[in-house]
C-alpha cells in the first residue's frame, strides 16, 4: 500500500488526525469478511478505547494467554502504536486463533461477515464473564466479611436469606446491548404482558426500494395472534386472539443494524442475495423506541458491504468515518472517499443491475444519552 498510503496522506494533508493510523489488512485467501469487520470495529471509538485500555492494563495476561480477545486487542495496540501514518497488517495471529477455535471459519470457502461479528462480540463477552467471576471468586475467598452487592456480578444477600446472583454487564454490553420489549395485548381482557430480551445487533427485513426507518417501522409493526397462533392470557386462562409489537425498551450506545440480504427461496431450494435499494441515511432517528428515549439520533460512521451477485461467493469490503472524513477499506486499499459515495452502497432499484456493492450491516452511535 506504499503509493496508496502516500496518497491518502496527501489527500488528507494538513487534516490528517493527530494520531490516527489508516492501515489495511492482508487477506489470507479469504478473509475479507474478517476485515471489513475488524475495520468497523477499530473505528468504533468506545470499542477500540476500551480493548486498548485492556491491553494496557492487562500485558502480562494478553502476553501468556492467547484467546481471541487478547489476539485483537494485541492487534488493534499493534495499529494504534505504529511509527507510520499508513500501510498494512497482517491480522495473522488474529485470524489463526479464529481458525483454531472455530471450525466454521476454517473453510476457504465464502464466509458471513455478520455470523463473525455476532461470534466475535459474544466470545469477548464470554471471556470478560470468565475473567469477573474469576477476579469475585478471589476477592470472596481473600474477604471473611459478608459479601457486599459489587458491581461485576458478586452474590447479594436478599432479606429472606435467598442468595441473589447479580448478572455480570460487561463494557462490551455498555457499547452494543439494547432491550427490547415484546409485548402481547390480549383483545378480551385488554392486558398487557411485556417481555424482555436484550440484543448486540438487530437484524432487519428488507423491501425493495425502502429505507431503514420503513424497516423498523416493520419491525415493530403490530401482528394479530389468532386461529392456531392465539396467544395463552394468563388472566383469561385460557387461549385468546392477542396483538402483538416488538419496541425497543433502551436503545444501545451503539446500533448494529444487520440487513438481511440472504433470504432462503423455497422454490429454488436455496439462498438467494436481495439486492434490494435500501436507503440508511447519515442521521437515524429511532421512532420505534419507548419513553423516555423517545426520538433517539444516531449518527452512521461505518458500513460493511457486500459485494457480489450471490450468497456464496463474493467480497466484503467497509466504509468508515473516522474525523469527519469517510474512508473506503478493501482488504490492503485505503482510499478516501466523498461523503456523497455513501449512497452508491444503498442498492439496486432493479433486480438485475450491474452494480452489487450492497450495505450489509451498519454502524451508528447516538448523539444523546441512551443510559
Amino acid at each position: 500500500m506504499g503509493a496508496a498510503g502516500s496518497k491518502l496522506e496527501k489527500a488528507l494533508g494538513d487534516q490528517f488526525p493527530e494520531g490516527e493510523r489508516y492501515f489495511g489488512f492482508e487477506n489470507f485467501g479469504n478473509t475479507c469478511y474478517c476485515n471489513s469487520v475488524l475495520q468497523a470495529l477499530y473505528f468504533c471509538v468506545p470499542f477500540r478505547e476500551q480493548l486498548l485500555e485492556y491491553y494496557t492494563s492487562n500485558k502480562s495476561v494478553v502476553d501468556a494467554e492467547e484467546n481471541l480477545m487478547t489476539c485483537l486487542a494485541d492487534l488493534f495496540s499493534q495499529i494504534s502504536s505504529q511509527k507510520k501514518k499508513t500501510g498494512v497488517i497482517a491480522p495473522k495471529r488474529f485470524v489463526q486463533r479464529l481458525k483454531k477455535q472455530n471450525e466454521l471459519f476454517r473453510s476457504y470457502m465464502h464466509q458471513d461477515a455478520h455470523e463473525f461479528l455476532n461470534y466475535l462480540l459474544n466470545e469477548v463477552v464470554d471471556i470478560l464473564e470468565k475473567e469477573a467471576k474469576a477476579t469475585k471468586t478471589e476477592h470472596e475467598t481473600s474477604s471473611s466479611s459478608s459479601p457486599e452487592k459489587i458491581a461485576n456480578g458478586l452474590k447479594v444477600p436478599q432479606a429472606n436469606g435467598i442468595v441473589h446472583k447479580e448478572p455480570i454487564v460487561t463494557w462490551v454490553h455498555n457499547i452494543f446491548q439494547g432491550i427490547l420489549t415484546n409485548e402481547t395485548r390480549c383483545l378480551r381482557c385488554e392486558t398487557v404482558t411485556a417481555r424482555d430480551e436484550t440484543f448486540l445487533d438487530l437484524s432487519l427485513d428488507i423491501e425493495q426500494n425502502s429505507s431503514i426507518t420503513s424497516c423498523l417501522k416493520n419491525f415493530s409493526s403490530t401482528e394479530t395472534l389468532h386461529a392456531e397462533d392465539k396467544f395463552f392470557c394468563d388472566k383469561c386462562c385460557s387461549l385468546q386472539e392477542a396483538q402483538k409489537r416488538m419496541k425497543i425498551k433502551k436503545p444501545p450506545h451503539i446500533l448494529v443494524i444487520h440487513l438481511k440480504r440472504f433470504k432462503y427461496i423455497e422454490q429454488l431450494g436455496r439462498y438467494k442475495k436481495l439486492s434490494y435499494r435500501v436507503v440508511f441515511p447519515l442521521e437515524l432517528k429511532l421512532s420505534n423506541t419507548v419513553e423516555p428515549y423517545a426520538d433517539v439520533e444516531y449518527s452512521l460512521f461505518a458500513v460493511v458491504v457486500h459485494v457480489g451477485s450471490g450468497p456464496n461467493h463474493g467480497h466484503y469490503v467497509s466504509l468508515v468515518k473516522s474525523h469527519n472524513h469517510w474512508l473506503f477499506f478493501d482488504d490492503e486499499n485505503v482510499e478516501m472517499i466523498e461523503e456523497s459515495a455513501v449512497q452508491t452502497f444503498f442498492g439496486s432499484s432493479q433486480e438485475y443491475s450491474s452494480n452489487t456493492d450492497h450495505g450489509y450491516i451498519l454502524f451508528y452511535e447516538s448523539l444523546g444519552p441512551t443510559k
